[in-house]
């Protein structure tokens, strides 16, 4: 028999799926993680649940204590699954600008949600910044920290990265990835490197963000001016993100990450949120660097269920100016369901 653990026992091990469009177009093996499969949904699930751990067997977070976090959701997600599993109270902050569902969901989970205006990290009202002192201001409660606790990228060094390993049986060329925290991109790039040092590790960045042109030119400087992506880029160096071997990042614009989220949906039959759609995008630009023959890793983050309100919403994304860019199919006459036909 193989069993496992529970919700804790059940993150990880998610599988290596071969993207069979971009992969017969570029002439590459383009894999995908499919971390939108771990209970929770997301890969935010390996560190929600290492940290908790991290913290019970440190003696940190007592028994009936408080886990609280400052989150855009995924992590948010992932925390308060864990905390039902094993008996924690779950306080979540967040930016007033992510997508309406992760907020229902959270609060569906039995999360304590509280919004605050979505301000620069600078501000002393930034989200991970109230989330800081709200922990410090409760008994018994630990703050996750989920930017500056290295155990996030610890995580994904110790499990995301020999997985993938694994399943290419080491064939891998490149490996690609967009950071908010910074622990899966660090983490993975952390492994991969130490089985094979020219395994090529590009960084994925969205508009708005300022790591494309550190890793460019060494100067957090935003490029662009916003992004609709959510929970990631970010304008400063994570504890996280230190250090990290990086090899060369992409800036990828909203309407390619768009594209993409529905080449997926269409192509694929994968319903996944715009983090997987960058890093998809990303992943394509690579091959076509390397040439045919090559074997390129990325992440699908999570699905798209979450996002059903911007993403998947014409209207809004006409909005933004990038609904001709969604790859929805042409308006199709109804089919006429005749009377003859239902008993």
């Amino acid at each position: 028999m193989s069993i496992t653990d529970g919700f804790t026992g059940s993150v990880g091990n998610t599988p290596l799926i071969r993207l069979r469009r971009v992969s017969e177009e570029t002439g590459c093996d383009i894999l995908a993680k499919a971390e939108f499969l771990n209970p929770g949904g997301s890969v935010k699930d390996r560190a929600a649940r290492a940290i908790i751990l991290a913290a019970e067997k440190s003696g940190e977070l007592p028994p009936k204590g408080t886990v609280v976090e400052g989150t855009a959701g995924n992590t948010g997600i992932g925390l308060a699954h864990v905390c039902n599993a094993r008996g924690y109270r779950c306080v979540i902050v967040m930016p007033d600008n992510q997508s309406p569902e992760k907020y229902r969901l959270l609060e569906t989970l039995g999360a304590e949600v509280h919004k605050v205006p979505t301000v620069p990290y600078s501000n002393p009202n930034q989200y991970q910044k109230v989330a800081q002192r709200l922990a410090a201001s409760l008994p018994n409660a630990i703050w996750a920290n989920q930017f500056d606790n290295t155990i996030n990228r610890q995580a994904h060094r110790e499990t995301t990265g020999p997985e993938i390993w694994t399943q290419t049986n080491g064939k891998v060329d490149a490996f690609t990835a967009a950071s908010g925290t910074g622990g899966t991109f660090a983490g993975v790039s952390d492994y991969l490197k130490s089985r094979r040092r020219a395994i090529r590790t590009v960084l994925v960045d969205p508009p708005g963000s300022s790591l494309f042109e550190y890793v460019r030119n060494g100067a957090l400087k935003s490029t662009g001016s916003g992004s609709i992506t959510e929970g990631i880029g970010i304008g400063r160096i994570t504890e996280n993100m230190k250090d990290a071997l990086i090899d060369d990042a992409i800036h990828v614009e909203d309407a390619d990450t768009v594209r993409f989220v529905y080449r997926l949906l269409r192509e694929e039959g994968l319903f996944l949120g715009s983090t997987s759609g960058i890093n998809v995008a990303a992943a394509v630009r690579v091959a076509l660097e390397l040439g045919r023959g090559h074997t390129i890793v990325t992440i699908l983050c999570d699905g798209g269920a979450k996002y059903q309100s911007r993403l998947f919403n014409r209207e809004w994304l006409e909005q933004k100016g990038l609904a001709p860019h969604a790859g929805t199919p042409e308006a199709r006459t109804p089919i006429s369901l005749d009377k003859a036909l239902v008993a």
